[in-house]
């Protein structure tokens, strides 16, 4: 059985990969657990140094790793350009960190000594979506090496080149084979790798569905794992913000990666007295928004990353409208391509505000108050970040302090960050991934009491 790699652009195949036999899954993992046993035993300036070569390789191959992300999923060319840097980064900061990160901790007890030390689990399954091809990847896995683990990767089979990329520049980096490996594997395979008896853990970064059926098949096991699953961000502007910068930072929010972002901003709640202002240039905003083949530089919006994604979001958009929503710009479908699209008149209950838009789809909400803005941005089942502008500290700390989400950005876009924790609330997931607490995430915490 095969599975293909298509350029949503245009729809051409761009490449065929076999899908691995279960034989060749038992060999990899097998290969995976030999590899742990000496992988784990060595020091972190020998682990230090091969990650910086991984990050050194990501920056010579910058522009050949972003074509192929381009290509496959249709994210615009600077945009995927950025990505490639910001894996350097995270396996920098992870080649200078990790070691201090998971140094003993000293604990005085009644013990002549005691203290918890950090030591590596075994084989994690990755199983990382199209979006941040490379990304998601790497936030990952430059914490769970340097922890002393190795990774198996079960990547989005449309995004299947960059996943064999990943195990390539792996290997180019020095490290030894088995320390990081690509499975080849349709979701139906993926249960028969969890229940592995070697597999110790698996994360996963993804929809709502495939989390919850990841999550029971590692329950049933008694294997811990770390989910981000999707957000529905809320964008709050107060009446005090600085309108033109709230602009530009929801529209970036909004529409980079054409949308298809678990972090984007996808609820906009703006305060009434600011409402037709901030509308206004928003608007004028999304409709200079360069749409286009996304391999060209000028470009900031290319096509979903297939075309049954784009008819998932016209359904959602039409639904909303059906139940009274006006769209004010865009709202057209072509293939896998949709048009930036600005909505108002949505309220709770309406697809646009209840479910996850994974794509250019603004709805724009009017609020009365902050009260009434807290209100609404909790009014959600998911809960991974959210963002307030505003130029009053007190104001935003009620925000802070009342909005349940995992994260709060005030006056700038949610992002991920390798020196901030990253994960949600609700059905958001659970875990958290990146900074200290992202690579303890995947090692035993092992108490010693010495009397």
């Amino acid at each position: 059985m095969s599975i293909n790699s298509t350029n949503p652009y245009n729809g051409e195949c761009l490449e065929s990969f076999e899908q691995f036999s279960e034989d060749k899954i038992t060999r990899i993992i097998d290969q995976a657990q030999r590899r742990f046993q000496t992988w784990r035993t060595t020091d972190f300036v020998h682990r230090a140094r091969l990650m910086s070569n991984l990050a050194n390789l990501l920056r010579q191959d910058k522009s050949g790793l972003a074509e192929t992300i381009t290509l496959e999923m249709g994210k615009p060319i600077t945009e995927s350009e950025g990505e490639v840097e910001k894996c350097a980064w995270v396996c920098d900061f992870y080649a200078e960190q990790a070691q201090s990160f998971l140094e003993q901790e000293l604990i005085t007890t009644d013990a002549s000594n005691s203290w918890v030390q950090y030591q590596p689990l075994g084989p994690v399954l990755a199983i990382m979506p199209w979006n941040y091809p490379l990304w998601q990847v790497f936030r990952f896995a430059a914490p769970g090496v340097m922890a002393g683990n190795v990774g198996l990767l079960k990547h989005a089979s449309n995004v299947t080149r960059n996943a064999l990329n990943i195990e390539d520049l792996f290997l180019k980096a020095g490290f030894p084979e088995g320390v990081f490996q690509t499975l080849v594997i349709s979701s139906e395979q993926v249960k028969g790798v969890i229940e592995n008896d070697a597999v110790k853990a698996v994360t996963l970064t993804g929809s709502e569905k495939a989390g919850a059926s990841v999550a029971a098949i590692a329950g049933r096991n008694i294997k811990k794992c770390v989910l981000e699953l999707g957000g529905s961000n809320a964008f709050i502007v107060l009446d005090d913000a600085d309108i033109d910068h709230a602009v530009a930072t929801g529209v970036q929010s909004r529409f980079q990666n054409t949308g298809q972002s678990c972090i984007a901003a996808k609820r906009f709640l703006v305060h009434q007295s600011v409402y037709d202002e901030f509308l206004g240039k928003f608007m004028d905003r999304v409709k200079n928004l360069e749409t286009g083949n996304p391999l060209e530089q000028h470009v900031e919006i290319g096509p979903l990353a297939r075309e049954d994604l784009a008819t998932e979001l016209d359904e959602q958009v039409k639904s909303t409208v059906a139940q009274g929503a006006r769209v004010l710009t865009g709202g057209e479908q072509q293939g896998a391509r949709y048009s930036p699209t600005v909505l108002t008149g949505v309220y709770p209950g309406m697809p646009a505000f209840d479910e996850e838009l994974f794509g250019p789809v603004a709805p724009i909400l009017s609020v009365k108050d902050d009260e009434e803005a807290l209100r609404l941005a909790n009014h959600s089942s998911f809960g991974l970040g959210a963002t307030v502008c505003t130029r009053s500290l007190q104001r935003a700390q009620n925000f802070i302090d009342g909005i349940e989400d995992g994260a709060v950005f005030v006056n700038a876009l949610v992002k991920s960050d390798p020196r901030l924790p990253f994960g949600g609330t609700k059905r958001s997931g659970f875990g958290r991934e990146l900074s200290h607490h992202g690579i303890k995430e995947f090692t035993n915490a092992k108490t010693v009491f010495i009397n």
